[in-house]
Order: C-alpha cells, then sequence, then structure tokens
C-alpha cells in the first residue's frame, strides 16, 4: 500500500475512495450483534462494532490494492449530531434514538481503527459526513479524478454521476445512474427534488405529507423540478395532491435545505491530500493487539508481509489494559519503552561524556533532566544532569554533590554512611561538563526532551547553556488529556508505563532530618536523576505519535511547545518591586486591621480572635442570635465569605467590619508581606513561576508569588499595582484584551446584535441595558449599566439566578427577570449553551477555536451537582480557553515583532488577558504601537474572529498607572 503518485501518467485517471465511516461503525455493530452477540475484550471494553469495522476497512483495503487504479482513501466521520441543519429546523433528526450504549464507547476506537489503518479520518463540527463526502466528490471531479463512495445511503445518490459512483460495501455493488433512477424514479440531479417532497422519517425531514417517492417521481418529471413543480401546484388534478402542495410549499423548501448536501465545507486537507500511505506495522499490529483482534492479526500479517509479522510476534502476550479515568496511548509503543531493564550508569570522566554525546547526535535525541538545590528556578543551584537516549539506558552526571554531613535522623544505611565525611564525591568540574554539553543542547539537529522542560532551561540558561529544539511530555500530555488527569511525572508514569517511580524524600529524607539533593550520596543521586531522565525518554515515545492520532498536533507544534522558551525568559527577566511602597502599604493595613478588630470587639460587647471562625461563629449565632447559623462538620459555624455578605446584605455591621478585616489581613499577608520576601536578592526583581498545564481551559498559572489572583475590583487591591515598577530610565506596559471573553462570546454563539455593537465601538454594557432592559442609552442609569455588565460576564460562567441576585443586592425573582430578559434578547446565546452541553454529554469534552479539547469527566456524572458544575464549566471552557490561546499566541509574536522594529522591550508577566511589559522610557509609545497590533491579530491566520478584537495599552512608571 505504497503512497500514490498523482504526477504519474496523464492519460491514467486516479480514484478516491471515500468511506461513510458512520454508515460503517453501524453496520459492523449490527452485523456484529446479530452474528456473535456482543463483544468485548479483558477489561471490559465493548469492542465488537470496532472488530466489525477493523474488517470491512482492512477488506476494502485489499480491494483497493488489488484493483490499482485506487490512489487516495478516507475515511468520512460524523462530528456531532447538532449541525447547520438543526439552526434551519431545530426537529431535524430529533427523533433519532440515542445510540446503543454500548456503542458509545467504541467511537473512539473506530477513529483509532482508522488511523491505525493509516486511512485519513475526516470530520468537522457543525457538518455532517455527507457534506465532507459532496465537497472531496466535487473536489475529485474537479481534479479529473474518479470517485467512489463507500455506502449504500440514500441521501448520497444525489452525487452519483460522471466520474462519481458509489459502492455498497454489504453486497459488494456498484450503484451508478440506473441504479439511482430505480431507487428514485429520476436521475441523481433529481433526487434532491424527490427526498424535499417526500421526506424522510428517520431524520426527521417533514417533507409534504400524504406524497412518498413514487409519487414525487411523477410529478417531478412531469413539471420538470421542484420550483416548477411549486409555481404550477394551482394546475394539479388531483385536489389533494394540489392542496397539499400549495399548502405544505414551504416546508418542501425548507425540506430541500435539509436534504441537499453541501459540497463548499472548508476542509484542511484537499482531496489530493488522502493519499494512500502505508500502514506502520508497529502502529497497527500494537492496536489489534491490545484490541485482542488476534484473527485480524493473523491475516493483516499474511497480507502486509514479514515486517508485520515481526511486529505482531514482538508484542507482549498479555494486552495492557487501559486504566481508569486515563487514556491507553492509540498509537504503537515499541516493547522496549514498557519492558526495557534499567541500565543506569554515573559519568565522572570526560570521555565517557563524549560518548554520550555523540551516541545523542547520531540518534538524534536526547531526554534531559536537571537536579537543583530548589524548585524556586532563580534560586537554585545546579547539582547534577541526567541524560537518556535510549529506553533503560540512562546516565546521570554529577556536578554540585558536596560531602554530606551526617545529620540526625536520616538514615542512609551502613555501607552508604560509612566514611562520608572523609572523602569528597568524585565527579567533574562543571565548567567542564557544561563547555562539552552546550553545543550539544543548543545543537538544531538534536531533540532535547523533557518533562517541564521550561525549569530546566532557566537552570541551564542561568550556567550560559541554551537548550534548543526542545519537546515537553509534561505539554504532551496537557495538549492530549487536559481536564483527565494530572501532568506530573509521577502520574503519566504509572498511567501510560504502569512504573512507580522514586519518591524524593526517598533520596533526601523528610523533616529535620531532610538533605538537600546535594548531599545525596551519587549512587543514590544516579539512581534517582537517571530515571527521571529514563521515564521522560519512555513517556516521549508512548505521547507523541498521540498528537496526530487525537488530532492535536497543531495546538501544541503553534501553541504549547512555542510558548515554553518565551515563558522561561519571562521568568527569569522577573520584575522590580518598590520595597519601600510594600512596607508602607503593609503598615497602613496593619494600622488599619487593629482599628477594625476595636470597632468588632465594640459591635460584638467583647473581645475574641477575630482570626478565629470558630469564636467568631459563637459571637454571631449564639450570642447575637442571627438567623442562619450552619454547623459543619467540626460543629463549629461557618462563616465563609458567603455567609457574612449575606449578614453584611442584611445590615449586620460586625459582618461588614469583618469581611473589610479579611480584606487587610489577606493582602497584607499574601502580597505586602510576603513580596517583600520573595524578592531575589541576586536580581533585586521578583520572579513569579507560571505553571503551563495546570487550567484544563489552556490558562496559564502563576505562583511562588500569584500574581495573577491579585484583586483589582477595590482600593486597596488596585494600590498593590503600584508597588510593580519599571527600572529607572524604562516604563511598564500594560496591553491588556477589552472584554475579549465577551467578543468571543458573541462570535462563537454568532449573536448579530453583539457582533455590531463591538464593530460599532459602543459600550456594550449600555448597549446590553439598553436591549435587555428597554431603556435609552441616553441618561442610562449606571445601576442598569451595572446590572448588565453582571449579567453579560456572569452568563459566561453560567451564573444561576441566586448568584446574580446575592451579587446586586436584587430579589432572586428579580434576578431570574433579568436573566429571562437576556436570553429572550439574545437567544443565540441559549442556543450556544444548550448545543456546547449536548456536545459535551456526547464527546465528554469542549474544544476551542484553535483545537484544544477541554475534557469534562464530570459531565455525565450521577451527582447533579457534579453534573451541573461540569455543564457551566463546558459552557465557559469554550470561550476562556480560545482567549487563553490567542493571548498564548500573541505571547510567542511579540519578542519576534520587537526584534523585528528593533525595539528592546521585554515581556515580564501574563495576567490572564493582560501583558506587562518593561521598555526604555524612549521607545515606549512605538512599542506599545507594536504591541496593540501584534495582539489584535493573534488568531489569525488560524481563526478569523468576526468581531474586532482590542487591545488597550497604557504607559507608566509602575502596573497601577499603566492598566
Amino acid at each position: 500500500m505504497q503512497e500514490a503518485d498523482v504526477t504519474g501518467d496523464p492519460n491514467q485517471k486516479h480514484r478516491v475512495y471515500l468511506v461513510d465511516g458512520s454508515g460503517y461503525i453501524f453496520r459492523a455493530y449490527f452485523a456484529m450483534i446479530r452474528g456473535r452477540g456482543p463483544l468485548t475484550r479483558s477489561d471490559g471494553t465493548p469492542t465488537g462494532a470496532v472488530l466489525g469495522f477493523s474488517n470491512m476497512l482492512f477488506k476494502l483495503i485489499q480491494d483497493t490494492q488489488r484493483d490499482g487504479r485506487v490512489s487516495h482513501l478516507a475515511v468520512i466521520f460524523d462530528s456531532s449530531r447538532k449541525t447547520f441543519r438543526s439552526e434551519i429546523y431545530p426537529d431535524y433528526k430529533a427523533n433519532r434514538d440515542a445510540p446503543p450504549e454500548d456503542l458509545v464507547p467504541q467511537f473512539p476506537l473506530v477513529r483509532d481503527a482508522t488511523r491505525a489503518f493509516n486511512v485519513p479520518a475526516i470530520e468537522k463540527p457543525g457538518f455532517e459526513a455527507d457534506d465532507i463526502i459532496a465537497t472531496y466528490a466535487r473536489q475529485a471531479r474537479e481534479r479529473d479524478m474518479e470517485c467512489v463512495i463507500v455506502s449504500s445511503d440514500k441521501d448520497l445518490m444525489q452525487l452519483v454521476g460522471g466520474p462519481v459512483s458509489m459502492l455498497d460495501p454489504m453486497k459488494n455493488k456498484s450503484i451508478g445512474t440506473d441504479e439511482v433512477f430505480e431507487k428514485f424514479g429520476v436521475g441523481p440531479e433529481r433526487v434532491v427534488d424527490i427526498q424535499s417532497l417526500a421526506g424522510d422519517s428517520v431524520d426527521n425531514v417533514p417533507g409534504v405529507p400524504g406524497i412518498g417517492i413514487k409519487t414525487a417521481a411523477l410529478l417531478i418529471n412531469e413539471y420538470g423540478d421542484l420550483d416548477t413543480l411549486l409555481e404550477r401546484a394551482g394546475e394539479i388534478k388531483q385536489k389533494g395532491r394540489r392542496e397539499k402542495l400549495l399548502e405544505h410549499a414551504d416546508m418542501a423548501r425548507i425540506s430541500r435545505e435539509l436534504v441537499r448536501l453541501k459540497d463548499d465545507v472548508d476542509l484542511e486537507q484537499d482531496v489530493l491530500d488522502l493519499n494512500i500511505q502505508y500502514p506502520d506495522a508497529d502502529a497497527l499490529m500494537a492496536f489489534l493487539h491490545e484490541n485482542e483482534f488476534s484473527q485480524l492479526v493473523g491475516r493483516v500479517s499474511s497480507f502486509f508481509g514479514d515486517e508485520f509479522k515481526a511486529a505482531g510476534q514482538a508484542l507482549p502476550q498479555t494486552p495492557a489494559k487501559r486504566e481508569e479515568g486515563g487514556a491507553a496511548p492509540a498509537v504503537a509503543v515499541a516493547p522496549d519503552v514498557l519492558s526495557a531493564e534499567k541500565d543506569y550508569s554515573t559519568v565522572t570522566t570526560l570521555e565517557a561524556l563524549q560518548e554520550w554525546v555523540d551516541r545523542a547526535r547520531y540518534v538524534g535525541h536526547v531526554a534531559v533532566d536537571t537536579e537543583t538545590t530548589s524548585l524556586n528556578a532563580m534560586q537554585a543551584d545546579l547539582v547534577g544532569i541526567s541524560l537518556c537516549i535510549d529506553p533503560g539506558k540512562a546516565c546521570y552526571i554529577p556536578l554540585g554533590h558536596i560531602k554530606p554531613a551526617v545529620q540526625g535522623g536520616f538514615d542512609f544505611g551502613a555501607d552508604d554512611a560509612a566514611g562520608l565525611e572523609d572523602k569528597a564525591p568524585d565527579q567533574l568540574p562543571k565548567d567542564k561538563v557544561l563547555e562539552v554539553l552546550k553545543p550539544l543542547l543548543a545543537d538544531p539537529g538534536v531533540l532535547k526532551i523533557g518533562q517541564n522542560i521550561k525549569y530546566d532551561q532557566i537552570i541551564l540558561q542561568n550556567e550560559g547553556v541554551e537548550v534548543t529544539p526542545i519537546d515537553d511530555t509534561m505539554l504532551l500530555s496537557y495538549v492530549q488529556a487536559g481536564g483527565l488527569h494530572g501532568h506530573g511525572m509521577d502520574e503519566l508514569a504509572k498511567l501510560h508505563l504502569d512504573m512507580t517511580t522514586i519518591p524524593y524524600k526517598e533520596v533526601t529524607g523528610t523533616g529535620r532530618s531532610q538533605i538537600t539533593f546535594a548531599e545525596v550520596p551519587i549512587d543514590k543521586a544516579t539512581e534517582y536523576a537517571a530515571e527521571d531522565a529514563d521515564i521522560t525518554l519512555r513517556l516521549h515515545k508512548v505521547l507523541k505519535p498521540g498528537l496526530y492520532t487525537k488530532g492535536v498536533a497543531t495546538l501544541y507544534e503553534t501553541i504549547e511547545r512555542p510558548l515554553v522558551p518565551v515563558i522561561a525568559q519571562m521568568e527569569r527577566e522577573g520584575i522590580k518591586v518598590d520595597a519601600a511602597f510594600l512596607k508602607e502599604l503593609s503598615d497602613d493595613f496593619g494600622a488599619r486591621m487593629e482599628q477594625y478588630v476595636s470597632e468588632i470587639h465594640a459591635l460584638a460587647g467583647e473581645e475574641f480572635n477575630v482570626a478565629s471562625p470558630k469564636q467568631l461563629g459563637e459571637i454571631l449565632f449564639d450570642k447575637m442570635e442571627l438567623k442562619g447559623g450552619k454547623k459543619g462538620k467540626t460543629g463549629a459555624y461557618t462563616t465563609d465569605v458567603t455567609v457574612l455578605e449575606t449578614l453584611a446584605g442584611e445590615g449586620v455591621e460586625l459582618a461588614a467590619r469583618v469581611l473589610e478585616w479579611r480584606q487587610l489581613a489577606k493582602l497584607k499577608s499574601t502580597y505586602t508581606d510576603a513580596l517583600q520576601a520573595q524578592v531575589n536578592p541576586q536580581t533585586n526583581r521578583i520572579h513569579t513561576s507560571f505553571s503551563l498545564a495546570a487550567a484544563a481551559t489552556g490558562r496559564l498559572a502563576s505562583s511562588e508569588p500569584n500574581l495573577q489572583n491579585i484583586p483589582i475590583r477595590t482600593e486597596e487591591g488596585r494600590k498593590l499595582r503600584h508597588a510593580f515598577i519599571a527600572k529607572p530610565g524604562h516604563k511598564l506596559i500594560s496591553a491588556d484584551y477589552s472584554q475579549i471573553e465577551l467578543r468571543l462570546l458573541a462570535h462563537i454563539a454568532d449573536i448579530d446584535s453583539l457582533k455590531q455593537a463591538f464593530d460599532e465601538g459602543l459600550d456594550i454594557h449600555a448597549k446590553t441595558a439598553s436591549q435587555v432592559f428597554g431603556i435609552p442609552l441616553e441618561g442610562m442609569d449606571p445601576m442598569m449599566r451595572r446590572s448588565a455588565k453582571a449579567i453579560n460576564f456572569g452568563i459566561i460562567y453560567g451564573i444561576s439566578a441566586f448568584g446574580l441576585a446575592r451579587q446586586l443586592d436584587v430579589s432572586r425573582g428579580q434576578a431570574k427577570d433579568y436573566i429571562d430578559a437576556y436570553f429572550e434578547q439574545y437567544p443565540g446565546i441559549r442556543k450556544y449553551m444548550e448545543a456546547t452541553k449536548v456536545f459535551c454529554h456526547e464527546h465528554g469534552y469542549v474544544q476551542t477555536l484553535f483545537g484544544r479539547r477541554v475534557h469534562l469527566p464530570g459531565i455525565n456524572d450521577k451527582n447533579g451537582a457534579r453534573r451541573s458544575f461540569s455543564e457551566r464549566a463546558a459552557i465557559n471552557a469554550p470561550i476562556q480557553g480560545s482567549a487563553a490561546d490567542i493571548i498564548k499566541r500573541a505571547m510567542i509574536r511579540v519578542p519576534d515583532a520587537l526584534q523585528d522594529a528593533g525595539l528592546n522591550g521585554r515581556m515580564l508577566l501574563q495576567v490572564h488577558d493582560e501583558l506587562i511589559f518593561e521598555v526604555p522610557e524612549s521607545e515606549a509609545e512605538k512599542t506599545a504601537a507594536v504591541i496593540k497590533t501584534v495582539m489584535e491579530k493573534a488568531a489569525l491566520p488560524a481563526v478569523e474572529i468576526s468581531v474586532p478584537l482590542i487591545v488597550d495599552a497604557g504607559i507608566g512608571d509602575n502596573w497601577g498607572e499603566a492598566h
């Protein structure tokens, strides 16, 4: 099955086979049920349809090879039940039963089967497989190719004619123009007219009541086409037909829109991209083996030859089981990835190090991991480097180990402890090792693989060593399984390799007896560190192929991977803070907290510990006898923010004062005090750490310190931003997307009135208030605008009437009226919300505009609360996730754009929809203009947003001034 050469004999027409994958699935399912009954593999996963599908696809591949003229092949799938036809006629396919429960988990496996045979699996949300087939059929005609549609679906018969034919795979019967005429009584060009009149009970296409296919054929053959028939319906002699056609003419026209296939679907792959490819032996045999299709293994081996026989024989005898909540690899995994024995060595000579370098250059990849003295990359010292090139074979290069002090509690064991104080560790000089490694780690021809490699990049950049190009196993997992599980090494090793890693505490100890990694004996350090590199390489071999089988290669290659060095550089830059201003703020907050405590004690009539929820609850609900007190599992009253806000809203002054005290206490402890302690003594700047795989939506998270949670709605919170300053001779630029999530909602839900408002640059909240509440823009009550703003943003997060009522301080009934009025004005938003929930219930995930899948495991949970939470998350995730993807795309592009413009600005922080830069004062205006342009065009060319993305860029001496 070699790749077809479309540049060969010009007189030889090429032939494309387009397989109706959905039809294949259901035929395979019911054929297997009838023939063998339910079939499952050993872990309980139903596989009957998958086996039937695989058998049918394999037979088709055999037939195409015997044909000799088949050059292109693809399987086309339905992406979801909701398509553009549902907008035309909401009841379209509404009467279809849900697929059998045991078939649902087989849908993704069928796609895996297609890819395992190295056949393109094509689908597109919003369109049916038939539309994609129609598009490829048109492309085939235009390119003078023959096209065979492998299906017996009558809806596809409208495409037959000329170079396009159909093949019924069950009967192995060709369907041409004659067979279409036999079925419908008309040629293919009039099939749509027949179906428009006769309707379709299966798809709930209404048609004209009382008119079937035979009658429709008589009418169309007499009048020529549907439009002529409807125009001249009054001439029909038969009263019943005449009246029905006159009465239901509009329904016939709607039916035509439902049955007529679109042949202009925007597809990523052209028909010429569907070249037949030889399947990968390891991938195909691993898939068949995993699903326990032993007979098919034999047949495939016999057909494809020795390479496939060898691949099948090399597989383990016991199929790998899929872990609950996880995903087994959908592609081949070489046996040594899972079974290779550990062979770890310590590198203590330059000759041995050079051998590893030479081997890495020969192979073209190396897994790299660093060991240090701290998780804070900007304050850590490099202790050692581990390398792995082949599964199981790894090394550790100690660089900074020191003679350990034998101290209380941690037992190395008698052999390890003997003589520790008498000799220094045997290791190479760090500068010599880095001199050898530096060219390798920067070699563009050698891929450097890491687990959270951003950390290792920073560590090595601090030593003057660049690490590029890179792959990150954490991010490989993240783009494939965001929301399904964590992406740390320990969890991934267990999930994908069934390996339990050596715990860090096993080599360093815990508590008072804990030592730094620099003090760990080198033999133990080698075992631990080399294992990290080994597992990283094994994970890479498991996870990297999944980028293609799961359709997330573009997401990884255009967003996640190129973002890593950008974030690493941003973390190294850090941001300067005004320590004196922070101390001043901290002192002010402390003084005001003391005043609040005095007021709280006076209101309570006694002194108590304001920071104690237990004592506060007793004051509120026992002494003051306020209503609404509820005790938790500990027996103490709940006094969280919800309880206190409710009481404060009812006029309880003590509750209001406690809320103000808590706000200041949090600002003081979390920021004004903590930030002073987090200034790096070497750089005199704060270096936050960004987590790249924390939020399922793709959002970045920051820690140590968390600068993304600085409150901005309160005056005190806003003051904090003034503590972040530019260095002398520089300015800070804050570039912030304006209402990006509302703009994306307008685009994704296709809300014309919202899009128009954004196009015209109107105050969107005032516009919403005007439209929802029916009040003029002129002289609008600010409270009404505030209500509209709360609804606008609340809708994105699935806000309830209860939540809105509390936020606006109105009754729940009034809040419900606001929400109802909102949806009445913007019905498309409710449609989007419902369609999104349906899609998520069916697939288990939602998707951003850039292909990021956000998995929501609780979407079908039996627990109503968890299910409802997942539904709200599903509504928000495509919007928030798309916004996250857009700003990530901007972050990747801005540094190059500034460099191309000859500007010297540096990106320092990302705070959700905002980017912070430090720039020379003389370049500030020009830099702001470049940043604004890049950010506003960041979605292009991948996605064209139907509303303008607007960025507000401010310049100031500190973050507060710039924002």
